[in-house]
């Protein structure tokens, strides 16, 4: 790994101290709009570098927005700092060892990726200045990626409007151009509402919010021979009224998240859904009422910005791990089935291989057949910005997502590593369209082209607040 680069020289410079920051986010994991803390490092960090930075974005208290340069173009680069429930684990170990029993933990190293976005803004922040070169870099810290879809509430309160083009990455098993799949989603709650009643004198004078509840869920299990293949449709009981069975219970409530391959496909599916609620109703003699909590919008790709990202990886090369990562990294393979690495290579359109552990090739854009993929509030920016993503070699190949063995290598070398290079990556992209202002114009072709006749629709209806908690102790 060569810095054929000049940014790359100067992310190696600041690289030490971001790794730094993603270890010390990694040491208070912080999950949907109540990273404070993590929040606070970034605009301090953000402080330190020399930033213009604005707090509290679209009215999230933990959102914010690091901006340097004068005039030109504006490039962002989106980073995320959220950690998963449940998922705590002590760093560094190839067993199963939490921390807190229940405690969070960052099972999809969002600790790295705010880091590394931060830091490829901050190398090309001096790049731009050592230079002379017009135009401003801007990091965007979203919260709230875990089902939060904060960057839907961003995008509609337009802190996007003037950006010309966006770029982000995500921890990964390999190293490569992201393939721009994903599934529009949206999470609803459905609340019945029935009569109470004595389950053994009167019965017949109760109207059960739980039955509701049931017939819904067996209504949908039904839909799902009807839906296209690539739909999924998931959801979890979340009030069942009490726990008394002589009781015919007055409420209940469901919790659901409805995908699909695109916006218009999406929103035909959640009125399906809706529909299957309210036979439910009617059946059992009870009303349903239903919110939207979040909702994002499917990837939009751009050829131009990947092949242009796809061309510094390949300048770059995979990431220089040595053999005490490779080691490490073998331990953990250790706690993986023999499906869970096959899945890792085939994700990316590669050969299964066996004996490694650790990323050693850069895998081919639009790669994988696209089958089982999940979904990202990056794919709302990407209706109205052109967006790019990479994936970056952070953890050893079989990992799973939202595990504890991702926990767990969230500080390793290897991962600090991985960081760095996905910052080149980056860096590297977005010097490319500073210095080329026919390569921005050609991505905003390539998206105006994809979006012709599709018009955008927010999958986050505009009477929907964040769920912020009620009280922000920061």
């Amino acid at each position: 790994m060569k810095n054929a680069d000049a940014v790359w020289a100067l992310v190696d410079e600041k690289g030490p101290a971001f790794a730094a920051l993603s270890d010390r986010i990694w040491d208070t994991p912080e999950t949907n709009y109540e990273e404070y803390r993590s929040s606070a490092e970034h605009a301090a960090m953000l402080a330190a570098e020399g930033f213009r930075i604005e707090r509290g974005i679209a009215g999230m208290p933990t959102a914010l927005m690091g901006e340097a340069g004068e005039g030109g173009p504006v490039i962002a680069i989106l980073g995320e700092f959220d950690a998963l429930p449940g998922l705590s684990q002590e760093a560094g170990v190839a067993e199963e060892r939490p921390m807190v029993d229940g405690g969070n933990g960052h099972g999809c190293g969002h600790n790295l990726l705010g880091s590394g976005s931060m830091l490829a803004a901050a190398a090309v922040k001096d790049y731009l200045k050592k230079n002379g070169l017009p135009g401003r870099v801007r990091y965007y810290g979203c919260p709230a990626e875990e089902g939060g879809s904060s960057k839907g509430f961003m995008v509609r309160a337009g802190v996007f409007d003037d950006v010309d083009i966006a770029i982000s990455w995500h921890p990964a098993a390999f190293a490569g151009v992201n393939n721009p799949l994903s599934l529009a989603c949206n999470e609803i709650v459905f609340r019945f509402t029935g009569r109470a009643s004595h389950a053994s004198a009167s019965p017949h004078l109760g109207r059960s919010a739980l039955d509701a509840v049931e017939l819904m869920n067996v209504g949908v299990n039904y839909l799902r021979e009807h839906m296209p293949s690539t739909a999924r449709i998931h959801y979890a009981i979340t009030d069942t009224g009490g726990h008394a069975p002589n009781v015919v219970q007055a409420r209940a409530s469901v919790r659901y998240l409805v995908r699909a391959r695109t916006l218009p496909e999406l929103l035909e599916l959640v009125e399906r859904v809706k529909n299957v609620a309210r036979g439910a109703a009617l059946m059992t003699g009870t009303s349903v009422s239903d919110a939207v909590v979040s909702g994002d919008a499917n990837l939009v790709g751009n050829t131009p910005l990947e092949q242009l990202m796809h061309r510094n990886l390949e300048r770059l090369g995979p990431p220089e791990f040595d053999d005490a990562d490779r080691d490490r990294a073998a331990q953990f393979q250790g706690t993986f089935s023999d499906a869970d690495i096959a899945a890792s290579f085939g994700r990316f359109g590669l050969k299964v291989r066996k004996g490694v552990p650790l990323c050693d090739v850069i895998f081919p854009p639009e790669s994988g057949d696209g089958t089982l993929v999940g979904s990202t509030d990056v794919g709302t920016v990407s209706w109205v910005v052109p967006t790019v993503q990479m994936r970056g070699a952070t953890y050893a190949v079989g990992t799973p997502g939202h595990s504890w063995q991702l926990v767990a290598q969230g500080k390793l070398p290897a991962a600090h590593k991985g960081m760095i290079h996905a910052a080149k990556v980056m860096a590297g992209t977005a010097v490319d369209l500073f210095a080329d202002p026919r390569e921005i114009a050609a991505a905003k072709a390539d998206h105006a082209a994809r979006l012709e006749g599709t018009p955008f629709v927010n999958p986050i209806p505009d009477d929907v607040n964040p769920p912020l908690p009620e009280k922000a102790d920061a």
